[in-house]
C-alpha cells in the first residue's frame, strides 16, 4: 500500500509479512504457502472488518485520498468519446471545473465537473478543484447548451468548496452559485449529480441540483468542511473526528435524512483500489438512472424536482 492512513495500519503490516514470508520462500527455495494461505485470509477478513465500519472522519479521509479518481479519469475510462468545451463567454476558463459533450454506450449527454490535480503543479493549475464564479457560469452555459440540443446532464461533484478568494467574491462568487441554483432548478432535461469525493459547502451546490443526487460510498457532502467545523465549534482543528460525526456527511446519514437519493458503492477500500471497476459501477448506474429519467414528462421532472430541495429541512407540524 503506497499510502496509507492511520486505520489502515494493520492491513500495512499484513502485507509487509506476506512480502517478507516470499522473499524467505524464494531465497530458501521452501514451500511457504500454507503460510501465505493463512496471512492472505486474515488481509481478507481485517479488510472488510476495516472498511465496514468506517467513521465519518475516515471516510472523510478516504474521499481525499491522492489516488483516487478524479472527473477527467472517469470520462476517459466510461465514456466512448469526450469532447471538452471552454469558457464562460464572460471572463475566462476555469480549469477547476470541466465540462463537454460525452457518449456512454451511444447516449450522449453534458458531463460538467471538478477537477483536482495529481501532483503541485497541477493542483496549482486546477486551483485545488475550487472553482472561481467563471466556473460556475460555464458550467450554466454548459447546461443550457445541453438544454437547447435536449440532452442529459451529469454532474461529478468533488471540492473543497468554493475559492474564496477576495478577486473570487468581486467577480461574483454568490451570485454565480445562487444563479445556477435557480437554473438547475428548472432545467427541461434529466439531471443527475454524483458527489464522487470531496462535497463541500456552496462549491459542491453550484452544480449540485438534480433530479437524482447520488453519493459514491467513501464521499461526504455537507455544508462545511469537519476541520473548519471544529475551528469554529471548539476552536482547535483537533476535534475533527467529532465534528465529522456530529455534521452526519456522510453517504448512509445522507440517505437517511433524505437528502441524497441513492449510494454508490465502491471496490473494497475504496475507489483509489480499482478506478477501472469504479468507473464501470458508476457508468452502470448512469445508465440505469438516464432510462428511467429519459421516459418521465420533463414538467413532472421539474416540478418533482424543486418540490424535492424545497422540503428539505422543512418540520410540518401536526
Amino acid at each position: 500500500m503506497k499510502i496509507t492512513f492511520d486505520f489502515e495500519k494493520p492491513l500495512a503490516d499484513l502485507l509487509q509479512q506476506i512480502e517478507k514470508v516470499k522473499q524467505v520462500e524464494d531465497k530458501n527455495k521452501l514451500d511457504m504457502s500454507a503460510t501465505l494461505a493463512e496471512l492472505e485470509n486474515k488481509l481478507e477478513t481485517t479488510k472488510k472488518e476495516i472498511y465496514s465500519n468506517l467513521t465519518g472522519w475516515q471516510k472523510v479521509q478516504i474521499s481525499r485520498h491522492p489516488e483516487r479518481p478524479y472527473t477527467l479519469q472517469y470520462l476517459e475510462l466510461m465514456c466512448d468519446d469526450f469532447i471538452e468545451l471552454h469558457g464562460d463567454r464572460t471572463v475566462g476558463d476555469d480549469k477547476a471545473i470541466i465540462g463537454g459533450f460525452g457518449t456512454l454506450n451511444g447516449e450522449t449527454a453534458m458531463f460538467i465537473g471538478h477537477q483536482k490535480g495529481r501532483n503541485t503543479k497541477e493542483r496549482q493549475y486546477r486551483n485545488f478543484g475550487m472553482a472561481n464564479p467563471e466556473g460556475y457560469r460555464k458550467a450554466l452555459r454548459l447546461m443550457k447548451m445541453a438544454e437547447k440540443f435536449n440532452k442529459p446532464v451529469v454532474t461529478l461533484i468533488d471540492t473543497p468548496g468554493a475559492f474564496p478568494g477576495l478577486e473570487a467574491e468581486e467577480r461574483g462568487q454568490g451570485e454565480a452559485i445562487a444563479r445556477n441554483l435557480l437554473e438547475m432548478s428548472v432545467l427541461k432535461v434529466p439531471v443527475i449529480c454524483v458527489v464522487i469525493g470531496e462535497g463541500a459547502s456552496g462549491g459542491a451546490l453550484g452544480i449540485g441540483i438534480g433530479d437524482r443526487v447520488l453519493m459514491m460510498d467513501n464521499s461526504w457532502y455537507s455544508v462545511i468542511s469537519p476541520e473548519n467545523c471544529s475551528t469554529i465549534l471548539f476552536k482547535t482543528w483537533e476535534q475533527k473526528e467529532r465534528a465529522a460525526e456530529m455534521l452526519k456527511l456522510t453517504s448512509t446519514e445522507m440517505l437517511k435524512n433524505k437528502l441524497i437519493d441513492g449510494v454508490i458503492k465502491e471496490p473494497l477500500g475504496g475507489a483509489h483500489q480499482d478506478p477501472i471497476a469504479m468507473a464501470a459501477i458508476l457508468k452502470k448506474q448512469l445508465l440505469k438512472e438516464l432510462k428511467v429519467l429519459k421516459e418521465r414528462n420533463v414538467e413532472e421532472l421539474v416540478t418533482e424536482r424543486i418540490d424535492k430541495f424545497c422540503s428539505m429541512g422543512v418540520v410540518v407540524e401536526e
